[in-house]
């Protein structure tokens, strides 16, 4: 697919110095770009290549001035770094969305709503009262549950698993290997040793703009009626765990390997690095950014809080300390230098 520069330019609500017309078919680096390809200079340190490039469109900043000839047209914004990005939406919208129709073989349960422009991949498995919102796109081995609701615009990549009761919304992308609504850890001792199972009846919600990323899972709620919440924003990233009951806030990045235990609440805006690890039945406040490699045992109750280490304390907190732990085996050194020294004073005393 094809835009003039003209035309990304008004999609950017940019302008133009040069030639507008030329056809654009490919984003690049700007060291790499081709004829037909557009790329973006936002950092000053990078401009040596905009004289050098082959790209037919260069989007750049607002009242640059160039220093030697430039062959590409200029497409000035006020942020070429943003600018970029939402020709890489764009992009990434025309060719996720561009599928449509039924592939065979592929199974759809009785008493199912669907929208239009619905892509159905091959091997996929839709159950029963599932309703399923515009131009959603489900690819092959995708299993949809029974009284599943997903809203329009929604992707569900190969081999994603949606159990029964599970709520998508709009505009939502779940990448391969994702399961949402797989049961909780819930298990009861016995006297005897053994564990007997606590059946988990609720479900999982996601609201609208949520990213799930391949091989994370989110387990559904205990009890029927209650839901495991991702709220509206939220971008989750591969290889995450959400036990039963968690609810994250609006807006909420979390990074891979991170596990969050059961019925604990997350606030919004949080950004949690990765293999972060929380204990269950928390509160942890919005705004909170927690490094990589941390455990939280507590809950959280100060809004914009820079937490690292475990358990966890404030960023300046632990980097006095683990400038005192770098010192130990010099202070234990010294110690038992001390030590001797007070031992062969006491010895002569005597």
């Amino acid at each position: 697919m094809e835009f003039t520069i003209r035309q990304i330019a008004v999609m950017l609500g940019g302008d133009v110095k040069g030639d507008d017309g030329s056809k654009i078919n490919m984003l690049a680096k700007i060291q790499d770009a081709k004829p037909g390809q557009i790329a973006f200079l936002s950092n000053p340190k990078y401009e040596h290549f905009i004289y050098e490039t082959k790209a037919s469109a260069v989007i750049v900043k607002r009242g640059f001035a160039p220093k030697k000839e430039i062959v590409s047209s200029l497409i000035l914004v006020d942020d070429p770094y943003s600018s970029f990005t939402v020709l890489l939406e764009e992009y990434h919208k025309l060719i996720s969305f561009q599928k449509a129709g039924v592939e065979e073989p592929c199974f759809i349960g009785s008493d199912c709503t669907l929208g239009k422009a619905i892509y159905r991949g091959a091997f996929s498995y839709i159950g029963n009262n599932v309703t399923i919102g515009d131009n959603v796109k489900i690819y092959p081995h995708t299993f949809v549950g029974d009284n599943v609701v997903i809203g329009s615009n929604t992707i569900l990549h190969p081999n994603v698993k949606l159990y029964g009761g599970t709520r998508v919304g709009n505009n939502c992308v779940i990448h391969s290997g994702a399961v949402l609504g797989s049961d909780g850890f819930g298990f009861a001792p016995q006297d005897d040793g053994t564990y007997k199972t606590i059946p988990q009846l609720g479900n999982v919600i996601l609201e609208d703009n949520v990213t799930i990323g391949a091989n994370t899972v989110i387990d559904c709620a205990t009890l029927t009626g209650d839901s495991t919440v991702i709220h509206s924003g939220v971008k989750l990233d591969n290889l995450i765990q959400i036990a039963h009951n968690v609810e994250i806030g609006k807006n909420t990045v979390i990074a891979a390997q991170t596990g969050i235990s059961g019925s604990t609440k997350v606030g919004e805006n949080c950004v949690l690095a990765g293999q972060v690890g929380i204990a269950g039945h928390l509160v942890i406040a919005n705004k909170t950014s927690v490094g990589a490699q941390a455990g939280i045992s507590k809950s959280v109750k100060e809004e914009g809080q820079r937490l690292l280490g475990y358990p966890v304390l404030d960023v300046k907190e632990y980097f006095k300390s683990y400038a005192v732990f770098k010192q130990l085996p010099d202070l234990s050194a010294r110690l038992k230098q001390l030590e001797d020294r007070v031992a062969k004073v006491n010895h002569e005393a005597k």
